[in-house]
């Protein structure tokens, strides 16, 4: 990796962690200098503006999360124990906060709530990511009932939406209250609902 890409990269690191941390709207380009070291010269010869940099540190947020569900997938076979990877993924968050890279909780959470009517553009990565995350759960549990691994009358994109919903909403409880209790009731009713609900005897 040349200097010029180190650089690149470290801006999107600290980026993504302070826009995940402090929202788009309420980092300033000042904020983006001090966390990165740079100055606004150095900032602005790797990405055209803040927009264009906001964009690019959340795709690179968005890849960081995408790496531990690969992780997560390597092992696993069986779908509904591939779905139950994909949720417990979200464990890191209690067990392991410090390894994430990326500091502030779930980027797709964050980015979604702020650029709701604030960032169109923001507001489309954030619905892309969202896809690309649904079709994830959907293609396994497609899968799964080829396989004869998961029930033949479940509706793949219901429990998409539930998975999804459950994990988001709980992050943000646990979030609002300091508490990861809230986070940690979902995963379990979540792994216990796919293996009664999903799972073909």
């Amino acid at each position: 990796m040349s200097k010029g890409e180190e650089t690149r990269e470290k801006i999107l690191l600290s980026a993504a962690e302070l826009f995940n941390q402090q929202g788009y709207a309420g980092s300033s380009i000042s904020d983006i200098m001090r966390v990165t070291g740079l100055q606004k010269g150095g900032i602005y010869n790797h990405f055209k503006s803040k927009d264009e940099l906001a964009l690019q540190a959340f795709d690179f947020a968005i890849a960081q999360i995408s790496r531990y569900h690969r992780a997560a997938l390597r092992s696993k076979h069986h779908a509904v124990e591939r779905l139950q990877a994909i949720i417990n993924v979200f464990r890191i968050y209690i067990d392991h906060p410090d390894t994430l890279l990326i500091k502030g909780g779930c980027p797709l959470l964050n980015t979604a709530v702020e650029s709701d009517d604030t960032h169109p553009a923001l507001r489309k990565r954030a619905q892309q990511a969202m896809d690309s995350w649904q079709d994830m759960i959907c293609r396994v549990i497609t899968k799964g009932i080829e396989k004869r691994e998961i029930c033949p009358t479940v509706d793949a994109l219901e429990v998409a939406t539930i998975i999804i919903s459950s994990l988001e909403g709980a992050v943000m409880m646990s979030k609002l209250y300091g508490d990861s209790t809230h986070l940690k009731r979902v995963i379990n009713h979540l792994n216990n609902h796919l293996e009664s609900e999903l799972r073909m005897l």
